[in-house]
């Protein structure tokens, strides 16, 4: 797998889908409350989240605990962060994935 090619499709189509499915419900980033995107790599979530202008506290990372669990990552993550009061009744949380054949897909969930 060519890494560095795989890191720029990630970077653009994170941003990409997660805008898409905000833009159709009439939201914007501001109104996410927690990004949970796909633990494939710390530095593209770092990357996306700043594209994005997400807070610290606004995105759950887990990767350096666990590495990439490719498709249980998302509810992993997801479980941990409403375990922990990151996600609360009522929040916005957004999922999003990039994963193995250049797929990739967001939903949005309020809590």
């Amino acid at each position: 797998m060519d890494g560095p090619a795989v890191f720029k499709v990630a970077v653009e189509k994170f941003p990409q889908v997660i805008r898409e499915a905000l833009a159709k419900n009439n939201l914007q980033t501001s109104d996410l409350n927690m990004l949970i995107p796909h633990q494939a790599n710390l530095r593209i979530s770092q990357f996306v989240q700043k594209k994005l202008g997400l807070r610290d506290d606004q995105v759950y990372n887990n990767i350096m605990q666990y590495g990439n669990t490719t498709a249980a990552s998302v509810p992993i993550a997801l479980c941990e962060a409403w375990e922990k009061g990151l996600v609360k009744d009522g929040d916005l949380v957004c999922l999003a994935a990039f994963g193995s054949g250049f797929t990739w897909a967001s939903a949005l969930l309020r809590w």
